[in-house]
């Protein structure tokens, strides 16, 4: 492309160089032998005008007289007086020769001849003023055809290598503009495919740990109770514990579900009014197990017969990282009290270890932080479950740990699209 452009450049200038070049020698040449002429002959009227002068006053006509009167050495002149001899002025030149001749009152006539070489040599001075001038603008134009090659073929280069980037993974926006409409508006458009391609490898890199991490729980809680199946004869026992399995296997489908719903747009919740007493049983049957096994128990209490808004599956999730991290990082009973403040219904998951250490604090619903060796996102996707359907979850206390689950206990009221401004508003809770 920088080849095209100088030599495209470089065309365009010698075309208009030859053009304007020759004609400027062409009427160059035409007016300096016009001035030779006009010299020549304002030479010879002037001389005789001399002569005539002279004649008429009766002073003497001769060559001694008149030699000084020739302005240029290599001209020649001719006086020729009727009945007189002719009188002749500096050197005859020889070959070419540009002349005149005058005609006086009294008959005489004078005749100024100039070298035509003269006027050769100084067209050939314009011409050499015209080649370096020509020369100048060649040089002037090459190094502007550079400087804009450079200047065109550099970015698109460079925009080249940012589209290979984002082809081979790195999806990092420069932000580097160019000075050049066009070239900008494509670096815009890149950048702006950079950051929607980040965000969607996070959100994928999200998905995939959030995934692990959420499904680890229930399959952990469905392969203790097919053990259970597995070490029992008693058929009603067994059916029991395949129905309770089969509630897990469903519980799970619906985690998928709402993982991959929260994967393309975290506030596109399904929220629905349900009884929590249900959901809190259901995780209590499902985590007694792996509390047996540890030596632990859990329990419930509190306000029995609440209806909360929310998705089932999201908030029986949000339990289920509670009540694990509470097996992995607390010690002691585990209880879950349920009570009313205000318009919700709230459900508070403690236990008797040591609690959050003071380090975290409030920081301990942040990805990537964690009290001991685990993933550090199992509250971070709670807290996020929570918030899709209006809900919150926050840590009351510290020591011993307390967390509460926040639940509207009415449902969302949703405003009507076509609002004053044309848009539609967030949901809001009444």
């Amino acid at each position: 492309m920088r080849r095209r452009l100088i030599n495209s450049t470089l065309a365009v200038v010698l075309v208009v160089i030859a053009v304007f070049g020759v004609s400027l020698v062409i009427v160059e040449s035409r007016t300096i032998s016009n001035s030779a002429q006009d010299r020549v002959e304002s030479e010879a009227v002037r001389l005789v005008s001399i002569v005539d002068s002279r004649l008429h006053s009766g002073e003497r006509v001769d060559a001694h007289i008149l030699k000084d009167q020739v302005a240029i050495e290599e001209r020649y002149a001719v006086i020729r007086i009727p009945g007189r001899e002719a009188i002749e002025l500096g050197s005859e030149p020889a070959g070419d020769v540009i002349s005149f001749t005058a005609t006086g009152e009294r008959g005489e006539k004078v005749t100024v001849e100039e070298p035509r070489s003269a006027v050769t040599q100084e067209v050939g001075r314009t011409l050499l003023i015209i080649a370096l001038v020509a020369l100048l603008a060649i040089v002037a134009a090459v190094l502007f055809a550079v400087r804009q090659a450079n200047r065109l073929a550099s970015p698109l280069t460079d925009l080249a290598e940012t589209a290979e980037r984002l082809g081979s993974g790195d999806p990092r926006p420069r932000h580097k503009r160019y000075g050049v409409p066009e070239l900008d508006r494509v670096a815009d458009v890149l950048d702006g495919s950079a950051e929607r391609i980040a965000r969607m490898l996070t959100a994928e890199r999200r998905l995939a740990a959030d995934a692990s991490h959420q499904l680890r729980t229930p399959l952990t809680a469905l392969s203790m109770r097919l053990e259970e199946i597995t070490m029992t004869d008693d058929p009603a026992e067994v059916k029991e514990e395949a129905t309770i399995a089969l509630s897990q296997v469903e519980r799970l489908t619906d985690v998928v579900e709402r993982l991959l719903t929260n994967s393309r747009d975290p506030r596109n919740g399904s929220a629905v009014s349900f009884d929590l007493d249900e959901v809190i049983k259901q995780q209590l049957e499902e985590w007694r197990p792996a509390y047996r096994s540890a030596g632990r128990a859990i329990v419930s209490s509190g306000k029995r017969h609440l209806t909360a808004v929310g998705t089932p599956g999201a908030v029986a999730q949000v339990l289920a990282a509670l009540i694990e991290n509470s097996l992995m990082h607390g010690g002691g009973t585990v209880a879950l009290r349920t009570r009313v403040t205000g318009n919700q219904a709230v459900v508070e998951v403690t236990d008797e270890g040591p609690g959050v250490p003071p380090e975290l604090g409030s920081r301990i619903f942040e990805r990537t932080i964690s009290g001991r060796n685990s993933t550090g996102i199992g509250l971070a996707v709670a807290r996020d479950l929570a918030e899709a359907d209006g809900g919150r979850l926050e840590m009351l206390q510290a020591s011993p740990p307390v967390f509460g689950l926040f639940l509207s206990r009415t449902p969302l009221r949703r405003a009507v699209p076509g609002g004053d401004d044309g848009t539609e508003p967030e949901p809001t809770i009444r």
